[in-house]
């Protein structure tokens, strides 16, 4: 089987975006299985994008920020200019993989593309996506494992202490087909992530490479995390 092929799309609209996966992927379910996968790169005009199970209250103040209602699992998210937007559009069955397998491969992509750059990625058991630690962005120590923040209603520490999110995760599938996909910020303006509570938490830091002090063009992340992509998900 051949490798996923990557296409840039550039800056676009995100709803014609997803009506055009959600067409590409509907035609493979009569293609008998020959059309390859691809990979769209691109970046998205400032909108916010509420998930499935998205809850209203998640949204502080869009400030006129259009809100787009998606089919991609998790909760409220930001998309701006300088934030490369990774879609991949797989056929899980043909790759030989289950969903939590497909997920657990994106992120490390998105860990492997900020080490290119010396920044070190962490996974927060639960919480889909990757992190960063603020205080040492490309330090190597592990986080500590931390208990869900609120058990048997009983506070417990905040396992996003000290972390920033850099990259948020959202996916659909769909008859074994994959669509939506990962966004790593890299230079944006991080502000209208002040009008959500990020993936449904309140509170949360939002970081991307240029705060990080990581000055590198939106594009060459792209082409990085491309890649890695397409290596991680060819059969």
């Amino acid at each position: 089987m051949s490798t996923p092929v990557l296409v840039y799309r550039g800056l676009v609209d995100i709803e014609p975006t997803i009506d055009a996966m959600q067409a590409f992927t509907a035609a493979r379910s009569t293609d008998g299985g020959t059309r390859p996968d691809e990979i769209w790169l691109c970046e998205h005009p400032p909108v916010y994008t509420q998930g499935l199970a998205g809850k209203p209250q998640h949204l502080l103040d869009a400030a006129g920020i259009p809100v787009v209602q998606t089919n991609r699992g998790g909760q409220v998210t930001y998309h701006g200019p300088g934030q490369v937007v990774a879609y991949p559009l797989i056929d899980l069955k043909r790759l030989g993989i289950y969903v939590k397998e497909y997920v657990y491969r994106i992120e490390h992509c998105v860990i492997n593309t900020l080490g290119h750059y010396g920044v070190t990625g962490h996974r927060v058991p639960g919480a889909p996506g990757i992190y960063v630690r603020l205080d040492d962005p490309f330090g190597h120590a592990a986080l500590e494992s931390l208990p869900p923040r609120e058990r048997l209603g009983v506070a417990v520490p905040d396992p996003f202490r000290g972390l920033g999110k850099i990259a948020a995760l959202g996916i659909k599938v769909s008859r074994h087909f994959s669509y939506h996909g990962v966004a790593l910020n890299v230079a944006m303006d991080l502000r209208p992530f002040g009008g959500i509570n990020p993936c449904g938490y309140a509170s949360l830091a939002t970081v991307d490479l240029a705060t990080l002090g990581v000055q590198v063009e939106v594009a060459d992340v792209a082409w990085q995390l491309g890649q890695r992509l397409a290596d991680h998900l060819t059969p």
